[in-house]
């Protein structure tokens, strides 16, 4: 598997969707009251170091060739992770400004970059 694939397939790795879910619900936690020397610490530190280790450590194969992986090769193209962190920087703001269904949008705007290829089939 080449790098390409790594950065597209660890994308769906268990511990990189959970580290990033997890750490962006923190940050928007502490961005809601303006703690923004942290929430920036929380947001990229520990998604770019589980990235770092599974593209160069982990065992992608079995994702590449899952259901999953399947629509992550046929739709996941880079516009799509653009409107994926568009929906993140509009939560990002959301939370700024304590601004819920800001947040909302966002949040939907992040699912749809997700499920588009189940859409637009």
């Amino acid at each position: 598997m080449d790098l390409k694939e790594k950065k597209l397939y660890h994308q769906i790795h268990p511990l990189k969707l959970l580290t990033d879910w997890i750490t962006g619900g923190i940050s928007l936690y502490l961005l809601w009251f303006h703690q923004l020397t942290t929430a920036l610490l929380v947001m990229f530190i520990p998604s770019i170091v589980v990235s770092i280790m599974i593209v160069k450590y982990g065992n992608l194969e079995k994702i590449k060739k899952s259901t999953f992986g399947n629509y992550m090769k046929r739709t996941m193209i880079t516009w799509m992770e653009i409107v994926r962190l568009a929906g993140f920087v509009i939560m990002i703001i959301g939370a700024w400004l304590h601004i819920i269904w800001l947040i909302i949008f966002g949040l939907l705007i992040i699912l749809f970059g997700w499920i588009q290829g189940r859409v637009t089939q």
